[in-house]
């Protein structure tokens, strides 16, 4: 069976590349501590949340989306209907990756709304 690893050291924050992983060879019979991705497609892209090591087998709960919102990050919220487009300033109150419902605090009324995360990073809001 043939399993990604990292070639060098990825630490907690780095966008995992293609280009730092190789497949490794392991027997049929070889049982990881935990879930392993197995394809080195589920990997690239990714963001690592703590630090991979060159060799090893890369657990399911390593590994997370890239975050486009950051909590506490001033982020523009858009609500668009019917042809009317209100933006506004907002703080996330989570981090949030593409498509995902944060909760996001209008900084000019103080109102927590819910929006969805888009992926240039702005929050929209309503009109879903």
């Amino acid at each position: 069976m043939m399993l990604p690893v990292p070639t060098v050291t990825i630490y907690p924050g780095d966008t995992i590349k293609e280009s730092m992983l190789r497949l490794q060879a392991y027997p049929t019979t070889y049982r990881a501590r935990a879930a392993v991705i197995d394809a080195p497609l589920a990997i690239a892209g990714r963001v690592a949340r703590r630090m991979l090591l060159p060799g090893e087998p890369v657990p399911v709960n390593a590994v997370d989306d890239p975050r486009l919102v950051s909590r506490g990050t001033p982020t523009q919220m858009v609500f668009e209907e019917n042809g009317l487009v209100i933006t506004a300033v907002g703080a996330p109150l989570q981090n949030g990756g593409l498509g995902e419902t944060i909760r996001v605090r209008n900084t000019d009324t103080n109102r927590i709304v819910l929006g969805t995360v888009m992926a240039d990073g702005r929050v929209k809001i309503g009109g879903f």
